[in-house]
């Protein structure tokens, strides 16, 4: 299987031989809608979402297994009805572009560390699930799964860039549409039938079989607290999941701004559906007769639910297609998340910053050169993650409160300046840090209450003071027009 991945991007690549650095970054602009589309719906449904789905509707309820997947479908809606229009009508090339065109270059790059930093950490996060199911399908050892899977990954999008990227995301969508297909008749029939596992289900977590939490407490599980959380993190997906190069590399990458908006409208229904077989697959995981020592190895790490039904609850080769199915996620999400950091390295910060003067043929050789880096630097951080779902949330949590506001008022506000850009930044930064972060073994310093919004509430502080300082200091710090500032040209 990772031969014909390597097999098919290196017949993409073919394509870009002799092109232009559009041709790596966003496929000459020449991406047909139902390509784009495939490939826009194969980055969101990755080995976090798969995984993170059934591992959250197994320990705990369907609204926080489905969160993850429904938001970010909801996200790519909103992205194709008010902003990927816009996007492509500009031609800009990343998603740094109009943070350029509107509060300078050197402001810019800034504005690139927190897109990076997300790349980064989701990169890390598809390896930590591809390599998490190796061990419980085949029993490889994680080192040599994420080794392996990072190298051929990396390898094809170096080679092709978009159009490899896209042509294997097909590839692989397809291995996840046919691997979870296969698997989930058997995993359910392992449960008692779909039926059976329902009634377990609803019995044992009667406040946990809903699409989203009542607005009010109610059941033992959703308390005040839990309710601000679970709409607090949903705003954070939602509005999060717009400003991700990757997305816009798609939007680029089509022919016209209207096959841009049916791009994103199209991935954003796909990317909802996919999120029912993993829902499933947890639902029939909770009513699965686990042995004692299983029951307890699942308590200690609940993001091996989907990958030990895949070994004990199904036949040997369809246990294989439904790894297939977790490779095919991951793989095709991997090779996007360094594209964009990549793509941004490359043409912000070292074309656009450093050094404007740098050629064609030396601009292909930088953009494959940060492709190797940012694929190497992920391995790297995929040894030291614990929770997919928790990683796979705080990817969008730096993007949401940090560059939402940003691109906002950058597309839209033509009185936006980089004065208020900054002093947005500043404090949208310090009132999220303030929170905390577990993850990354941040203490809080500042006390929130359980039932206030912390990552909503930083956000809307740059929602906020970006257009009144912009406005404040219009007089000594005029606002620049949007306008592409050298584009790619096909």
């Amino acid at each position: 299987m990772y031969g014909a991945f390597m097999a098919v991007g290196w017949v993409a690549s073919r394509k870009v031989r002799e092109g232009t650095a559009a041709d790596l970054i966003v496929a000459g602009r020449q991406m047909p809608l139902w390509i784009a589309a495939l490939t826009m719906t194969a980055t969101w449904v990755d080995g976090g979402y798969l995984l993170g789905t059934t591992e959250g509707v197994y320990k705990s309820s369907i609204q926080l297994g489905i969160q993850g997947g429904l938001c970010f479908g909801i996200s790519l809606i909103l992205g194709g009805l008010f902003f990927a229009g816009v996007m492509r009508r500009f031609g800009f090339t990343t998603l740094i572009d109009p943070f350029e065109a509107r509060f300078g270059k050197r402001w810019a790059a800034v504005l690139f560390l927190p897109a990076l930093a997300g790349a980064l950490f989701w990169s890390a996060e598809l390896l930590v699930a591809l390599g998490a199911t190796f061990g419980v399908v085949l029993g490889m050892k994680l080192t040599t799964a994420i080794l392996l899977s990072a190298v051929v990954t990396t390898a094809y999008t170096v080679l092709g860039g978009m159009w490899s990227v896209a042509y294997t995301d097909i590839f692989q969508l397809a291995l996840v549409a046919m691997g979870l297909a296969a698997a989930l008749p058997f995993v359910l029939d392992g449960a008692g039938g779909l039926h059976h596992a329902w009634i377990t289900y609803v019995t044992a977590r009667p406040d946990g079989s809903g699409v989203i939490p009542a607005l009010q407490p109610h059941g033992g599980l959703w308390t005040r607290a839990s309710v601000v959380g679970w709409w607090d993190v949903s705003l954070m997906l939602i509005f999060g999941g717009i400003p991700w190069n990757c997305y816009f590399q798609r939007v680029l990458s089509c022919k016209t701004a209207r096959d841009a908006r049916g791009m994103s409208t199209l991935a954003g229904a796909l990317t909802i559906a996919f999120t029912v077989p993993p829902l499933l697959t947890g639902v029939a995981a909770f009513a699965y007769p686990w042995s004692p020592d299983l029951v307890a190895r699942l308590h200690a790490t609940p993001a091996d639910t989907m990958p030990l039904l895949f070994a004990k609850a199904v036949p040997p080769m369809i246990g294989l297609l439904g790894l297939a199915a977790i490779i095919g996620a991951v793989t095709s999400s991997f090779s996007s998340s360094i594209l964009s950091a990549g793509s941004m390295l490359s043409w912000n910060c070292l074309k656009r910053l450093m050094w404007p003067s740098l050629s064609p043929a030396h601009m292909k050789r930088a953009i494959r050169s940060s492709i190797l880096l940012f694929g190497a630097v992920a391995t790297v951080l995929a040894l030291k993650v614990q929770s997919v779902q928790a990683l796979w949330f705080f990817t969008s949590d730096l993007v949401f409160v940090l560059l939402f506001p940003q691109l906002l008022f950058a597309l839209f506000d033509t009185k936006a300046n980089r004065t208020g850009s900054i002093a947005a930044f500043a404090v949208s930064l310090v009132l999220r840090l303030g929170g905390g972060e577990p993850l990354l073994g941040l203490p809080p310093f500042i006390s929130y209450p359980d039932t206030v919004p912390f990552r909503a509430l930083a956000a809307a502080a740059g929602l906020v003071l970006l257009p009144v300082v912009s406005r404040a200091t219009a007089r000594w710090d005029e606002a620049r027009p949007l306008r592409n500032p050298v584009a790619v040209q096909p």
